[in-house]
């Protein structure tokens, strides 16, 4: 028995799951590679590639015997119908040819695909909507990341004027999400918990995005599943395996090179893989060095130096079953002087002994062991991650000089967290969606130590949770689940305390018009337990009192997204509330200090997508308080930041008989005068970046590519830097003009 379903091939897709041929790919009308939103649940793949059929048109032939037990993946975001397809079929078993423009056939994937010249992916230029559980979702693809060719965070989501990075520099970065601050949210990197709270002046989640095969955000509303602390939504890293570079058995390398002439730092990534017979293997490493940067006003700028060491390994084993066995190793060590507050580039008024800069040295490694079935049925699709993650930062303490002596003490501080953690899992597939049930555990520990004192704290958590991902109907998406959690906490006395609490979720999309005009919402409320202090503030002398108090959330979002022949525009209004959030300071009475904050405002977006090409326009509008009064960047900390608002356009087009890909993107973001008495309102300020590539037909494994980051040389610190509210403090300027030189291959 067979069926019929739809595909398209897109010229930039290299899905490992899928086969196809040139001819047929070249045949593909123009109006058949225009990106579509997509929100296809994990389900039963005839269902799946039914759902898919009904919103492309497309038609390819399957057989039941093929189809039958396999679970599809799920499907979220803007994308072609062939990136849609390579996506829902990842690790099916299942791959798929085309025969005609629009017509193609199911077939089993074979064990080796690889034949003919190595070559690099062509730059995407998608433009991608980022539909999801609800209508707060941001997913940067891996496609979006060779577009945006990142150097830190602040790249990686650029363009997105609801996720704001703090700090010019990777050891000090910060990711906001509608204004919180990500430790409020569950951050999971390869789905290892981060419980990285170390220091203030440090990032709270330092990642080398070289490594990065994409990153999902839930703005606010999370599903249950995606871990426990989800009180603001999530962040979810993945990197790169074997299983991105080789569609089968095989081996081979990648290389990248980039010069920096603004601060004439030179980073080189490398990279080797293989897979054969079911084994697979990746290594990769990234090192750079390099000097201070200059800002738009032509100072050099103390402590941002580069050098930085990072790595990626992965060894992983599929037998024949289906049985897929992983384990990874990711490290990045950062060892350069940085401005004695490594957020901040100066403050005015303090001691004259006090260092401009000192040295740090932030050390992060993330372990991770996953088991997965490759060949799922619909009662059987498990997943089981255990997993280790820590980060390391040491700097030294300065002490007043004694008696008539300039030189200050000093002292090493160290200050380490870590988090034991893992889940079981498994998704029950059926005709409608799928529900995924499971149980995770964390066992998170903050310490701080110096020749002067040693404080701890630690947390350990077990849930339980449920997460149902449904199409009840042709037009409507349904996502809703529930978690419990238990968690003792013990304070630096050795006290401890017990808790308990519940979080639900619930969101959907329903196809007012179909295939022109979708309705979204969602809400939730979460329960995060007992936050750890940071280490550098912990205090072995506080009082605790009864306890400190179990943070809690409640978040709410709703929107409209429309599409016609390319065109799209959507609109959305969130709003999150913390309750009780944990901001400790030294004194000994602060250990129980908490603070409520909230988050409220509106997203706009407006774009075209043409074969080739795309062209995107985003506005948002966020206000910050916290206990009441607007946010500041110091009340703030680990908690959120002043935004206001903020416009972001983006635009590229491949040329494609040229070998060309070229694009930009512009950020203005407004004055904010929403401060409190006394402070100083938030400077706006604008920035232009270009970008050109260029993949040499004579040499298909080649690519160059330049970037002109800050193009007009502004002077500015981002929105979501520390300490622009305050007239003694000079902010983390941003590089002024800077051009990136970037040579890659892959062989």
């Amino acid at each position: 028995m067979s069926h019929l379903a739809g595909a398209l091939m897109a010229t930039t897709a290299l899905g490992g799951a899928a086969v196809w041929t040139a001819p047929a790919l070249a045949q593909t009308p123009p109006a058949a590679q225009a990106p579509l939103p997509f929100a296809l649940p994990a389900q039963p793949l005839p269902a799946a590639i039914d759902a898919f059929v009904r919103q492309t048109g497309w038609q390819i032939g399957y057989s039941s015997a093929l189809a039958a037990g396999r679970t599809s993946r799920p499907v979220n975001g803007t994308m072609t119908p062939a990136q849609a397809l390579d996506a829902l079929l990842s690790g099916t078993g299942v791959g798929y040819t085309l025969s005609g423009p629009g017509t193609g056939t199911l077939v089993a994937a074979p064990a080796a695909t690889v034949g003919g010249p190595a070559v690099l992916a062509p730059v995407s230029v998608t433009a991608n909507a980022n539909i999801g559980d609800g209508s707060g979702r941001t997913t940067i693809t891996r496609e979006d990341l060779e577009r945006k060719n990142p150097t830190d965070l602040r790249d990686v989501f650029s363009g997105e004027p609801t996720l704001r990075v703090g700090s010019s520099l990777p050891a000090s970065q910060k990711v906001y999400v509608n204004g919180v601050e990500e430790t409020n949210l569950a951050v999971t990197i390869d789905g290892s918990r981060q419980n990285n709270k170390v220091f203030h002046h440090n990032a709270t989640t330092l990642i080398d995005p070289s490594l990065l095969k994409v990153v999902r955000v839930d703005a606010g509303v999370a599903p249950a599943d995606a871990g426990p602390g989800a009180l603001a939504g999530s962040i979810a890293y993945e990197t790169k395996d074997a299983g991105d570079f080789l569609p089968g058995d095989g081996f081979g390398g990648f290389g990248k090179t980039m010069f920096n002439t603004n601060s004439s730092t030179l980073t080189t990534n490398v990279a080797g893989y293989g897979r054969r017979q079911g084994l697979e293997a990746l290594g990769a490493l990234t090192y750079g060095k390099g000097g201070r940067y200059t800002a738009g006003n032509g100072d050099k700028v103390d402590g941002t130096r580069t050098d930085v060491t990072s790595g990626l390994g992965k060894l992983a084993y599929q037998t024949d079953a289906g049985h897929r066995f992983q384990a990874s190793y990711e490290r990045i060590y950062d060892d350069a002087p940085r401005p004695f507050r490594a957020n901040v580039g100066f403050i005015s008024g303090r001691p004259a002994w006090e260092p401009r800069v000192r040295d740090y040295t932030l050390d992060r490694q993330n372990l991770v062991f996953t088991y997965t079935d490759a060949l799922p049925t619909e009662l059987w699709n498990p997943k089981l991650v255990i997993a280790y993650g820590r980060t390391d930062v040491e700097t030294p303490i300065f002490t007043r000089p004694v008696g008539s002596s300039t030189v200050p003490g000093q002292y090493p501080g160290k200050g380490a967290t870590s988090s034991f953690n893992g889940k079981f899992e498994n998704t029950f597939g059926f005709r409608m969606g799928a529900v995924t049930v499971g149980t995770d555990f964390y066992v998170d520990r903050a310490n701080y130590r110096d020749q002067t004192m040693t404080a701890t704290e630690r947390a350990r958590n077990n849930g339980l949770y449920g997460q149902a991902r449904l199409e009840p109907f042709e037009r409507l998406r349904l996502s809703f689940g529930v978690r419990g959690d238990r968690q003792v906490f013990e304070g630096t006395t050795g006290e401890d305390w017990t808790n308990s609490g519940l979080s639900s979720n619930v969101s959907g999309e329903f196809d007012l018009l179909p295939e022109h005009l979708i309705a979204k919402a969602g809400y939730s409320r979460g329960w995060g337990g007992v936050q750890l202090a940071e280490n550098y503030i912990m205090n072995p002398a506080w009082r605790y009192g009864a306890g400190p108090r179990a943070v809690s959330a409640e978040n709410g979002t709703a929107g409209l997204e429309a599409r016609y022949q390319g065109f799209t525009a959507e609109g959305r209004v969130f709003r999150t509330t913390l309750d009780d959030a944990r901001a400790p300071r030294f004194a000994a009475a602060s250990a129980a200090l908490a603070r409520d904050v909230k988050s409220k405002g509106y997203e706009l977006g407006l774009g075209y997508a043409w074969t080739g090409g795309y062209v995107r326009a985003k506005y948002a509008d966020i206000d910050v308080t916290i206990d009441g009064l607007p946010a500041d960047s110091d009340s703030g900390t680990y908690l959120a930041t002043p935004i206001g608002e903020v416009f972001t356009i983006g635009a590229a087009h491949t040329v494609e008989p040229w070998n060309v890909t070229f694009g930009g993107d512009v950020e203005v973001v407004l004055d904010y005068d929403k401060v409190q008495p006394g402070q100083r309102k938030l400077e706006g300020y604008n920035t232009v970046n270009l970008f050109a590539e260029h993949r040499l037909p004579q040499y298909a494994n080649l690519a160059l590519r330049v970037d002109v980051r800050n193009l007009f040389d502004q002077t500015y610190a981002d929105r979501a830097t520390y300490g622009q509210e305050f007239g003694t403090v000079t902010p983390l300027y941003q590089p002024g003009r800077t051009f990136l030189l970037t040579a890659s291959a892959k062989f």
